[in-house]
């Protein structure tokens, strides 16, 4: 019997300060998915949250409840239930080799990359095939370029590293869905949210013509370091803007349960003057 895991992919941010192309996912074993699902959707309906969680909806009012479910979707992560990645790229790493195509396409070959190497999940080593089922938050595009992407997707069973991991994934496997159907996605965007946020500098904004930070801004910045309190309670030390090490063995891109990449593609160049901080 083949092996089955569910993968939720949101993005954010694709043009930040210092940050750019925040794309996250979450994944569950499908044994798991209803378990998850219903959990997440039960302690939403337990915290009054009948809208759609969002991190961009996160004010002083509504902190307590945002820390709450974000302490209940971390039980899950520190359950083993859930597996969270990030992947971003810093402005201070320039591709400047790209062609013309390459850019048009970046937002696709970016999330490429992303499917292919966060989870590491040819290192799921099954003792059978695995089927990997996707859900994107609705893409951009049109239906046709649409249909492009999810080939381009499922063509990454055809890789070595796949092929090797017995890890299977076709165009019908790969779906457009509305976060606000999904309480998982809803909570992967507040994760996302957030580290955007951070590495942004956003928690230091002031209104036009104050002195002091936004009751909204720093009620972000208290879940913020919330969050960052839980990750740092699974790897201490944790830094949120580099690549998560892989303690000597590739295999943990795949054990471990919460992992950041910075991703810096073939070719590009540092640019100092772009670096956090600089002045």
């Amino acid at each position: 019997m083949a092996n089955e895991l569910v993968i939720y992919c949101d993005e954010s941010v694709i043009d930040g300060k210092f940050y750019s192309n925040f794309y996250g996912g979450v994944l569950i074993k499908s044994t798991d998915l209803e378990i998850v699902a219903h959990s997440i959707a039960e302690k939403m309906k337990e915290l009054n949250l009948n809208g759609e969680v969002k991190w961009q909806k996160v004010t002083a009012n509504y902190l307590e409840k945002y820390r709450e479910l974000m302490c209940h979707f971390f039980d899950l992560i520190k359950e083993g239930l859930v597996k969270v990645r990030i992947m971003f790229t810093q402005n201070c790493n320039e591709a400047r080799h790209l062609s013309k195509q390459q850019r048009e396409n970046e937002y696709y070959l970016l999330y490429y990359q992303f499917l292919k190497h966060a989870f590491g999940l040819p290192h799921f080593a099954p003792t059978a095939p695995t089927r990997v089922r996707i859900n994107f938050d609705r893409l951009p595009e049109n239906n046709e370029q649409s249909e492009r992407f999810k080939a381009y997707i499922a063509a990454l069973s055809a890789t070595t590293d796949f092929r090797a991991g017995k890890v299977k994934i076709t165009p019908e496997d790969i779906y457009e869905v509305e976060s606000h159907d999904h309480p998982i996605l809803q909570c992967m965007d507040v994760i996302l949210g957030s580290m955007a946020f951070r590495l942004n500098d956003k928690h230091r904004e002031k209104p036009p013509g104050q002195h002091r930070r936004g009751k909204r801004t720093v009620a972000k910045e208290q879940l913020y370091k919330y969050i960052n309190a839980r990750i740092r309670d699974l790897y201490p030390g944790f830094n949120i803007g580099v690549s998560t090490g892989m303690q000597g063995d590739s295999a943990n891109k795949w054990h471990h349960p919460y992992r950041h990449w910075n991703f810096v593609s073939n070719g590009s160049v540092y640019n100092p003057e772009r670096v956090k901080g600089k002045k």
